[in-house]
């Protein structure tokens, strides 16, 4: 197996994400092969990691997968690559509320069950000295994760990267610093909400990758951090498995599959899957106006940004036709959060103009009238379906900031029953016409049946 780290922070905003990209390049630039995870449900900074490795970006995410699905995750990263680069999520211990399938979904939780070490990314803009205090607070929270080096970030000038690095070794030792990177320019990210600006829309993604891998190489102790990588161990255990089912059961054999800037974020590991199980899958771009496959016996939404396309989308007769022909020789059509507005009857945008989407769903939203929707979901599904038997359970998320300002259940069924997580029910539950479905909620993983008592 591979060795691999993974980079995570006290909380968000440390700079951990320009520095994995960074590391990614810089190990590329090396011909270490590199490939990455991404803790947590996460569709943007994995479609950088992408770009900055050369190789695809798998979320693991211990509240939403089993034990066995991250062991086979892992175990397909490490047949594509030969050093494993993890991003965490939000600060080192940031969790759920209630634990899930494998864990509470921190980055925490992911290096406990994998024995991957830690490199801790400290954002030093205000701290000096204290910065050993901090990092000592979170390598000895939990003995069973480790923590095995320090990157500190937006160090100033001067003295400052002698000061932190005096602080730790006086208070611990042990932990090496193995970086110290300044404010640099050329550094930063336009973000817009639900995160970064994606990558496909970066005007020039290369140059901004090839600066942080600079700064990287300029700053880092790259040699220092590939002693320090260990291999995952539950990728031994997947490797010596049978294949494991798919997270979330091919929509059809042919799958047509909207892939643009309005509709990005579709898990790799996902469409993966799939594929592996002998489904074709068909891309096309709604924003191109391009309908799905007429031979597509499945059409998959997935979410995005058609909020910031509505009016195209709107004028796209041939993908709003393409949809309602599918829907009417009986095609599979899941939507997923932006997917699933699409196939309501209108969109307003944040102007307050509605547009008129595909009509195959009793469904009106509104990006006009802004709340933020945000957690993990437990799904099940009300009745038989492409989703599998009736009461079939789900993982996944929500995060949108869309509303809901019609659902009408006399002409539809609910699709699911939603819980958070911490097992409340929520009112995301989705709707079913026909062969047309869809929710807020993006699948993660299928929840293994319990065993029988």
């Amino acid at each position: 197996m591979i060795p691999g780290l993974i980079i995570a922070a006290p909380a968000s905003g440390g700079g951990k994400t320009t520095l994995t990209l960074g590391l990614l390049r810089a190990l590329r630039r090396r011909g270490l092969r590199p490939v990455s995870g991404k803790v947590g449900p996460d569709y943007i900074d994995p479609a950088f990691h992408a770009a900055a490795s050369g190789a695809p970006c798998l979320t693991l995410d211990t509240w939403a997968m089993d034990h066995g699905r991250i062991a086979d995750l892992l175990a397909r990263q490490a047949e594509r690559g030969a050093t494993l680069v993890v991003e965490g999520v939000m600060g080192l211990f940031d969790g759920a509320p209630a634990a899930g399938v494998g864990g509470d979904g921190s980055t925490a939780s992911l290096a406990a069950l994998t024995g991957l070490p830690v490199v801790l990314v400290g954002d030093d803009t205000a701290q000096a000295a204290r910065a050993a205090a901090v990092v000592r607070g979170f390598a000895t929270h939990r003995p069973e994760v480790t923590v095995a080096a320090v990157v500190f970030t937006k160090v100033g000038p001067g003295r400052h990267a002698d000061i932190l690095r005096e602080a730790m070794a006086e208070s611990l030792p042990l932990i090496p610093v193995v970086g110290c990177l300044p404010r640099l320019p050329g550094l930063g990210l336009p973000s817009r909400h639900l995160g970064l600006v994606q990558a496909l829309e970066h005007p020039d993604l290369d140059t901004f990758l090839d600066t942080a891998a600079d700064a990287v190489e300029a700053h880092l102790d790259l040699d220092a951090l590939a002693t320090l990588a260990r291999p995952a161990r539950l990728a031994a255990a997947a490797a010596a498995a049978a294949p494991a089912a798919a997270a979330v059961p091919p929509l059809g054999q042919r799958i047509a599959v909207a892939r643009d800037a309005a509709f990005a974020f579709a898990y790799p590991a996902v469409l993966e899957d799939w594929r592996r199980a002998g489904a074709e899958v068909l891309p096309f771009s709604p924003l191109a106006d391009e309908a799905p496959a007429a031979t597509a016996d499945a059409v998959y939404l997935p979410g995005g940004y058609p909020e910031l396309h509505a009016g195209r989308l709107a004028a796209a007769a041939g993908f709003l036709g393409g949809l309602r022909a599918a829907a009417a020789r009986g095609a599979v059509i899941f939507g997923e959060c932006g997917g699933y507005m699409t196939l309501g009857d209108s969109l307003t945008d944040a102007d307050g103009t509605a547009h008129a989407m595909a009509g195959l769903l009793p469904l009106t939203t509104s990006f006009a009238r802004r709340r933020l929707h945000l957690g993990y979901r437990t799904a099940a599904t009300r009745a038989a379906g492409p989703l599998g038997p009736a009461g079939a359970v789900y993982r996944g998320h929500e995060f949108h900031y869309a509303t809901i300002t019609g659902e009408d259940y006399a002409r539809a069924d609910e699709l699911f029953e939603t819980r958070d997580a911490a097992g409340s029910l929520v009112i995301s539950n989705g709707l079913r016409c026909g062969s047309v479905l869809g929710s807020f909620i993006h699948l993660i993983a299928r929840q293994p049946a319990a065993p029988a008592p």
